[in-house]
């Protein structure tokens, strides 16, 4: 085994163990052990991060002979992973008021047309309300967006390298003695 093979060979294994790891960071809801901050109006339809799952298919990795970068290709991923501040746009706020008309469309009403207290109608009307405030901000609002790193670097990552290379070293060593032996 040569020298170069060994390096191929660290950068395959970091590749597959880091992706796989950024990929249960979803299943997780944390950065490794960071946990992410929880949704301030909680959402019928699941966790913020795997409503669709589109997010945490959207990571991939691109390698080179020394070295790896991840990256997603959907827009709204730096925002999740970072953190920051978006503006309200016209069109956000038709998507607002579209969610709200959804939400408490589905609210299910009594013979004489008030809303039945069914534990689902208010989880909807939480929901509705929720849709209805974010529908009322004015075009040019700021909301803030918390960060909820799903890849970077954290002490975890540091520890699964070193033990990559640590082991691609001892078995570098072995083949080495086996040559010699010969």
């Amino acid at each position: 085994m040569k020298l170069n093979e060994v390096v191929e060979n660290i950068v395959q294994d970091t590749g597959i163990d880091l992706t796989q790891e950024f990929d249960r960071n979803f299943e997780r809801k944390a950065f490794f052990t960071d946990k992410w901050k929880e949704t301030k109006h909680p959402n019928s339809r699941g966790s913020l991060m795997l409503r669709s799952g589109k997010l945490r298919k959207s990571i991939n990795k691109t390698q080179g002979s020394s070295e790896i970068r991840w990256r997603s290709s959907l827009p709204y991923a730096t925002i999740h992973n970072e953190g920051g501040e978006i503006e309200v746009t016209a069109k956000m706020k038709k998507f607002f008021w579209a969610m709200y008309y959804k939400s408490s469309g589905a609210i299910t009403t009594r013979r004489d047309g008030s809303a039945s207290k069914s534990q689902r109608n208010i989880k909807l009307t939480a929901e509705a309300k929720k849709w209805k405030a974010m529908a009322l901000m004015p075009v040019g609002t700021k909301m803030k967006i918390e960060q909820r790193q799903f890849i970077g670097w954290h002490p975890e990552v540091d520890k699964r390298v070193e033990t990559i290379i640590d082991h691609n070293l001892q078995e570098y060593n072995k083949s080495l003695i086996e040559d010699l032996k010969q």
